[in-house]
């Protein structure tokens, strides 16, 4: 009887009035399980503070958001996912892993700021950055970056605690403008050809799929493909400037 046990352990801290106390408020948990109520309520409890420990249902979560931001549901952005988490971890496993995501999606709203704070506890910046370019792959599926999109991935950005000249140079990569292949690079315009130098060592050194030290393939393809993008947006400053 958990009244027993209670009690003992009362004792064994504060002696006598602890024995009393514990045994007090065992009988009452005692009467709760008697007629369900406490088990009930623990379970209860439990479910609520059950989160996804995965990283995968992370992503998902992540992708779902970004997926809904610009209020239509479109189905090559869908297909995106899918085919990643198949070609990932095999249809099996895929699909085990949608349909966990889909009782946690249907218990409760899909927090960002929860779970970029899981992830800001158990994931690289490097990784975090490569999560960002996954979420702009995703939004570029279906032709397309929208404004929605963009602010939506900016404020999960803002919540994994990227800096705004790594989110600038991510997104510089999606959305096409005149200066680009500097924003890439995070200068300016007027940056000397010393300083473009310089900033190209640091983003490759800074993007190197090396770097990101992650068995998960969406998160070690975008490495690749930033790390590209930086080597491109340089060669293209370098033939604009006939920097050697």
């Amino acid at each position: 009887m958990i009244k027993w046990f209670i009690a003992l352990l009362g004792y064994s801290i504060f002696r006598l009035p602890g024995a009393i106390i514990g045994f007090l408020l065992g009988s009452f948990i005692d009467s709760l399980n008697s007629r369900g109520g406490a088990g009930t309520v623990f379970r209860d409890m439990t479910r609520q503070q059950v989160s996804p420990a995965d990283f995968e249902l992370n992503l998902l979560s992540l992708c779902s958001i970004v997926i809904k931001a610009d209020g239509s549901v479109s189905q090559r952005e869908l297909d995106y996912v899918r085919q990643y988490f198949v070609s990932t971890y095999g249809k099996e496993k895929a699909n085990a892993i949608f349909r966990t995501f889909n009782e946690i999606n249907k218990k409760r709203e899909i927090s960002a700021q929860r779970i970029c704070s899981y992830l800001n506890q158990r994931t690289r910046y490097e990784v975090r950055l490569q999560l960002l370019h996954f979420l702009f792959g995703i939004a570029q599926a279906d032709g397309a970056i929208r404004n929605p999109e963009i602010n939506k991935i900016r404020e999960i950005a803002r919540f994994l605690r990227v800096a705004i000249r790594d989110f600038e140079s991510i997104m510089a990569m999606f959305v096409k403008s005149a200066d680009n292949a500097y924003k890439i690079l995070e200068i300016d315009k007027t940056a000397s050809n010393d300083e473009i130098k310089k900033a190209y060592r640091t983003m490759a050194k800074k993007y190197h799929p090396d770097r990101v030290n992650t068995e998960n393939e969406a998160i070690k393809k975008g490495a690749e493909d930033k790390f590209k993008e930086v080597q491109k947006a340089y060669e293209q400053i370098q033939k604009e400037r006939g920097i050697s």
